[in-house]
């Protein structure tokens, strides 16, 4: 929250260039309103003309090339993205480079050699510190079940890895099933209620993004398993922290999502201000485990009340 205190005052006068961040996901999302909020405080003390636009589901790729196409035709210098499909969004944002504009991802990667800067988390590490927390919490063998989404999104995929990667190096943990709903809580919770059904033995259960820790954390309330199974989610959400409170859920791994919208659009700005060998190609925003051992403490609260 205290990034933007760093930076130097912009004259008046600067050009006020058009920015459009379009977003994989414009529905109501704690991550995703952190983002823009982020990029909008960004955007005001650059004096930047900021868009924000987004699809309707994170899975809609082709929405996204749309609002891309759009975004050039009405002269957008700059675009902020964040991929729903690494592949097949990739021809949109190569179109609108070769067209002059330029490229900055946020959270989620393009197959696009056009991109300027990526800002976001370390999903692989995030992952491995989602496994890492069960590791410590549980002891003896670890049966664990996974609830991911769009097995597309490099984000999902490398959090996936990182998870298993660290369970497998334990020796005392296997994955006991897998399931890749639709980035709603609703498919997440009917994919999550089967798959506890059909696999009793799970006693470790690792959701991967926003949407589908909701319904996880639902369905482990649902099916009375808040005892006898230790749950990691990641992203904050009310529902998700009340549910670390009831114990439905575990722990939370926390991302800084306003930072990753203010530094996206710092970006931007210093891309198109000629300032270019003064971004970075990449910006980690951190990540960290939230627990009931310190979502009281004033760090741990203002991580995941970010604007309280």
């Amino acid at each position: 929250l205290l990034a933007g205190c760093t930076m130097q005052p912009v004259d008046s006068t600067t050009a006020r260039y058009r920015v459009a961040l379009v977003a994989k996901n414009n529905r109501d999302s704690e991550f995703w309103d952190a983002v823009f909020t982020g990029a909008e405080a960004a955007a005001t003390e650059y004096n930047m003309d900021l868009t924000i636009t987004g699809s309707e589901s994170e899975e809609d790729y082709s929405s996204q090339n749309d609002l891309i196409e759009k975004a050039v035709e009405e002269g957008a210098q700059a675009i902020i993205f964040s991929a729903s499909d690494y592949q097949k969004n990739a021809a949109a944002i190569d179109a609108a480079a070769d067209k002059g504009v330029r490229i900055v991802v946020v959270d989620s990667a393009v197959n696009s050699s056009n991109v300027s800067a990526y800002v976001g988390a370390d999903n692989y590490g995030a992952g491995q510190m989602a496994a890492k927390s069960a590791l410590k919490n549980v002891e003896g063998p670890l049966h664990v079940g996974l609830v991911n989404y769009n097995v597309n999104s490099p984000n999902a995929q490398e959090r996936e890895e990182g998870v298993i990667d660290t369970l497998t190096a334990s020796g005392r943990a296997e994955v006991a099933a897998t399931v890749y709903s639709v980035a709603t809580p609703e498919s997440a919770r009917a994919e999550t209620l089967t798959m506890l059904a059909r696999h009793p033995e799970i006693n470790v259960l690792i959701s991967f993004n926003e949407a589908v820790s909701v319904g996880a954390a639902q369905a482990v309330s649902d099916s009375n398993r808040a005892d006898d199974l230790w749950m990691v989610a990641f992203d904050s959400n009310i529902t998700t922290v009340d549910a670390l409170h009831t114990g439905a859920v575990d722990a939370m791994v926390v991302q800084n999502t306003y930072d990753m919208g203010y530094f996206s659009v710092e970006s931007a700005y210093k891309l198109l201000a000629g300032q270019g060998n003064d971004v970075a190609r990449e910006t980690q925003t951190t990540t960290r485990i939230i627990d009931r051992s310190n979502i009281f403490a004033l760090d741990g609260q203002k991580a995941v009340f970010p604007f309280e």
